[in-house]
């Protein structure tokens, strides 16, 4: 955690101080770019609009995503900067009460930040991290991004994308993926290209992923593609719209 970290507990930004914080830290530890802070920062600004809660329609989204994640052949959890820097260890238990791989895929890819990044998680206890090896390609795709692992995010067929990129997650639309989007923007690319747009905060949104992991684990597949078909993307987005628009959290 940065040195900077003093903020008291009572005071009524703590959790989003905190949250910025682990961006600095991300910075200075070399998991971060600096572009990343303005990413925060918008994102940021579009939480406050939100009331800073999981909305009732952002868990509904995050139970039909986990849904996925179960029912998949071969599931990835990407991770950029961000995501290391506000949610290594979330990152590391959703991807064991789900199965899935993690995976490490940046824009700004330099070979430093991505064994950073992935020391970084096994610091946070995973076991096996891919994406330094980018022996494929997402088609259509020429800048950093769009090299991959051919057995990790080339070979899924479930990606979560959380703090994701519209160039991207279009590309990973075309592909045939099914994507799960964690993006504060219900009007981002992102999200509107998702199979599951969940509007939400990344550092809640994991853990309630892996609470609902943990109680759709004993459900059978009959359940939990009951879910996966009763979703309506566009309808989760506009609610998450409305949300934002009038301030009421119901």
């Amino acid at each position: 955690m940065s040195k900077h970290v003093d903020v008291p507990e009572d005071h009524p930004r703590y959790e989003s101080l905190l949250t910025r914080h682990r961006i600095e830290a991300g910075v200075d530890k070399g998991i971060t770019s600096r572009q990343g802070l303005i990413a925060q920062g918008r994102g940021e600004a579009f939480d406050y609009l939100l009331g800073e809660r999981t909305t009732d329609s952002a868990d509904a989204a995050e139970r039909v995503a986990v849904a996925h994640l179960l029912l998949a052949e071969h599931a990835v959890l990407s991770v950029n900067g961000n995501v290391a820097a506000l949610a290594p260890a979330e990152t590391v238990e959703l991807a064991e009460a789900t199965g899935a791989d993690i995976e490490v895929n940046l824009f700004n890819r330099t070979e430093e930040r991505m064994q950073a990044i992935a020391d970084h998680l096994r610091e946070h206890g995973a076991r096996e991290v891919k994406g330094l090896t980018a022996d494929a390609r997402i088609s259509g795709l020429s800048h950093e991004r769009g090299k991959v692992d051919a057995d990790g995010i080339y070979d899924a067929d479930v990606v979560l994308v959380p703090l994701e990129d519209g160039d991207r997650a279009e590309a990973l639309a075309e592909m045939g993926k099914t994507e799960l989007v964690v993006d504060l923007n219900p009007g981002s690319r992102s999200a509107r290209a998702a199979a599951v747009p969940i509007v939400d905060n990344i550092v809640r949104a994991l853990p309630n992923m892996t609470k609902h992991a943990q109680e759709l684990a004993q459900e059978d597949e009959a359940t939990l593609r009951e879910l996966v078909e009763g979703f309506d993307a566009q309808a989760a987005l506009d609610e998450a719209e409305r949300e934002i628009r009038t301030g009421t959290f119901e």
